[in-house]
């Protein structure tokens, strides 16, 4: 039950960043990928020596098909994960008055590829960064991953942010659809990228590995 708390209350800090520093953001303000990825960090670090820190379904996706999650915890992480995303985006519109519940027009983004192609990469690169960084015997006890972990976040969103949603977690889609930060057709786009993106990463870092290492 640690576990799914953790993962629960680290999302929903994620999420909460999200809302607070996005909404009303004005135009030429491009500091939010740095408030966000700090969350995602502090975060990490604050809960991964309990659960792992994920606070992204993607991610732990990624960590089940490295065999460094069960299954019978995944379907409960990516419960706390979503539920910790949707409260955060209640919580923000409510009481925070930053966003509308569920207030974004229904569509999708212009560019459909290209968001999809930008949501996935974006996804792959954090999935990728957390496998090889935290659930690795090469990289035991390492004091920077979480650090490595809200880098990725920060400069996926600079570099991909403005041709996708910049989700790279379908916890976060889906908390941004719930707060109006997004339709729910962008949501949804992003969370089928982002768990391709996830499953990518699971398999690149498998390949990078020789069965000498399976245990890694």
């Amino acid at each position: 039950m640690k576990n799914y708390i953790t993962e629960f209350i680290g999302t929903f800090f994620l999420m909460l960043t999200i809302v607070c520093v996005v909404n009303g953001l004005a135009a030429d303000n491009y500091m939010a990928p740095l408030a966000i990825g700090s969350a995602l960090m502090i975060m990490v670090y604050a809960g991964g020596h309990i659960s792992g820190g994920h606070y992204n379904p993607a991610v732990s996706l990624a960590a089940l098909l490295r065999g460094k999650l069960s299954g019978g915890d995944f379907p409960m992480y990516v419960v706390a994960q979503v539920l910790g995303a949707i409260v955060a985006a209640v919580v923000g519109a409510t009481v925070l008055l930053k966003g509308s519940i569920m207030g974004a027009e229904a569509g999708m983004p212009s560019n459909v590829a290209g968001a999809f192609v930008a949501e996935l990469l974006g996804t792959f690169a954090l999935a990728y960064v957390v496998l090889q960084t935290a659930t690795t015997k090469s990289t035991a006890g390492n004091s920077y991953y979480g650090l490595a972990i809200g880098f990725t976040v920060l400069v996926m969103a600079y570099g991909l942010g403005s041709y996708c949603g910049g989700f790279f977690n379908p916890a976060v889609a889906i908390g941004a659809a719930f707060n109006g930060l997004a339709s729910w057709g962008a949501a949804g786009l992003g969370l089928v990228a982002d768990l391709a993106g996830g499953f990518l990463a699971a398999m690149a870092v498998k390949a990078t590995y020789t069965s000498m290492d399976a245990d890694d």
